[in-house]
């Protein structure tokens, strides 16, 4: 593995998450605060890492690999306690994870077949909403007068409905080369460190 910074930013990334497991659970003002921190900390090394690997020229298979997964599993974690805290309901939750799961699947068999994956300006938007959602719902409190929860549950309902869509253009996309009507191209494309969103 090259041990570059954006390798390191996406490995402190996935160490975040029990850390922010923790603070999540800890009692009242504390915990939102916390826990929304450390998930706002985390998102941010998301753009980060995948801006310096391009910038610096350090785009790795190592950081293709790992930077989707912890992605994921940010995003995962925090569904998942926010469903059994009943901040959010637990279809938004099965939605948008079985759509990143479905679409994980979907470009590692399109990756396979030499196929060309695109990024879509949907999918960041999906991505955008959902971090902000996510720090909204975990915030939990009054703030200027505004409801954080009602703004994060709808930010989420926004980013389930942007997760369905970007769904549907992906697979609307690669139909072709599941269905084995085009014949597979050499150029997988590559727009950051790795594909998402």
């Amino acid at each position: 593995m090259q041990w570059t910074l954006s390798n390191q930013l996406t490995i402190g990334r996935v160490l975040l998450i029990p850390l922010f497991m923790i603070a999540f659970y800890l009692p009242g003002f504390l915990g939102y605060i916390l826990a929304a921190a450390i998930f706002a900390l985390a998102s941010a090394t998301d753009w980060l890492d995948g801006h310096l690997a391009r910038t610096r020229g350090e785009v790795t298979a190592f950081g293709r690999f790992l930077d989707p997964v912890a992605d994921k599993l940010l995003v995962a974690a925090a569904l998942v306690v926010l469903v059994e805290a009943e901040r959010v309901p637990a279809l938004l939750a099965v939605i948008i994870i079985g759509r990143e799961i479905a679409i994980s699947a979907l470009r590692e068999w399109l990756a396979e077949h030499a196929a060309t994956v695109h990024v879509s300006m949907l999918g960041k938007m999906k991505t955008a909403a959902q971090m902000i959602s996510i720090i909204a719902l975990l915030l939990h409190i009054d703030m200027g007068g505004i409801n954080m929860h009602s703004v994060g549950l709808l930010l989420l309902w926004i980013a389930a409905i942007l997760t369905l869509w970007s769904g549907y253009e992906y697979i609307r996309d690669a139909w072709p080369e599941l269905m084995g009507r085009r014949k597979p191209t050499n150029d997988v494309e590559q727009s950051r460190q790795s594909p998402d969103q």
